[in-house]
């Protein structure tokens, strides 16, 4: 990502060095007040800034930056693109079903899936009392290049895993994991690489960044070209 900083805050002791990535032609891209951020969220950490529980870490020990909080949410035990605002407009209509922005995940499995199964997810399968909506879904031929998880997922010596390429418009309580599992082949690991255009690129593990001018810019665009939801189905939208 060319013109961009890259922060990560938590010190050597937790895994991740306090290191800031500059480029003296960068300008922050806000709107008056308003701060836009991508956050690569690890295994582990809570979509949150309170901490109530003591295992987990939060995304406090990561982000520095005083009242943004994030569109929809990570699961503590998925990874990946976490975008975060203290554009309260903005959140809302991003984080409402109504509004079905593209989410793509990369999913690894157990097992491989067959053909029916992928084509079981890409129609829509029954989770608990909801079938889910159309999604597109591929299996992967090479396993993406992603940092080592830790802890590692659990190893079974005589199952094979693979790895699924997943984009939905919705984002129900754990609904990947409810996906895969209703199909036969449970999710073992969980990592969210794009929210419509905003992708993870060169950012690393644990580092965040605030939205280039141009991706600030499509994010509106993208918000203001949806009509505003009824009340009546103004439920926000989870992520998985």
């Amino acid at each position: 990502m060319p013109n961009a900083q890259y922060f990560s805050t938590r010190g050597c002791a937790n895994g991740f060095s306090t290191r800031r990535y500059a480029n003296a032609q960068y300008k922050c891209p806000m709107t008056n007040h308003y701060r836009y951020i991508i956050f690569y969220k690890p295994y582990g950490v809570l979509s949150q800034f309170t901490k109530d529980a003591l295992t987990h870490s939060t995304l406090k020990d990561y982000i520095n930056v005083p009242d943004v909080y994030p569109v929809g949410r990570l699961d503590w035990d998925s990874e990946g693109l976490l975008l975060l605002t203290n554009d309260g407009q903005l959140q809302h209509r991003l984080a409402h079903p109504r509004f079905g922005h593209k989410r793509t995940y990369w999913v690894q499995v157990e097992r491989i899936p067959d053909a029916d199964a992928i084509k079981r997810l890409q129609i829509g399968v029954e989770i608990q009392d909801y079938c889910t909506q159309p999604a597109e879904v591929r299996l992967l031929t090479t396993e993406p290049q992603l940092p080592e998880r830790t802890p590692p997922i659990r190893f079974r010596k005589n199952v094979p895993t693979a790895w699924l390429e997943m984009t939905l418009t919705e984002g129900k309580n754990r609904q990947v994991r409810r996906m895969t599992a209703a199909v036969g082949f449970p999710t073992l690991r969980l990592v969210r690489v794009s929210i419509g255009h905003l992708q993870l690129d060169d950012l690393q593990l644990g580092q965040w960044r605030d939205l280039t001018t141009s991706e600030l810019q499509f994010l509106h665009n993208f918000s203001k070209s949806k009509s505003s939801p009824s009340k009546a189905n103004a439920r926000p939208s989870l992520e998985v």
